[in-house]
């Protein structure tokens, strides 16, 4: 069965012209949305990968910080400067201080 094209009207050509470009660009502006969608994923993905990975980096070296600091604090110093003359500054002998 043949179809003449010369039978259709020129607006029934221009109204599926139409449908089909309007189909054409919500097709390109849901592939758009959907692309930037996904970038905004993965983006926020590696924020909080970047995030997180700081933030245990900065956790882990307070939390060594503090082992060093209080080691420090539980260390005898051998002889504690007993049996040194202590150093003048003038009028008044150095003292040295420990935390109690």
């Amino acid at each position: 069965m043949q179809f003449d094209l010369s039978a259709v009207e020129t607006g029934t050509f221009v109204f599926i012209g139409t449908l089909m470009f309007g189909m054409l660009i919500v097709g390109f502006m849901m592939t758009a949305g959907f692309l930037a969608m996904v970038l905004v994923g993965v983006g926020r993905l590696a924020w909080f990968i970047v995030a997180g990975t700081l933030l245990g980096l900065v956790h882990g070296i307070n939390h060594l910080w503090d082992r060093m600091v209080h080691h420090a604090s539980t260390v005898e110093l051998p002889g504690d400067f007993q049996g040194q003359p202590a150093p003048s500054t003038g009028t008044y002998p150095r003292v040295a201080l420990r935390d109690s």
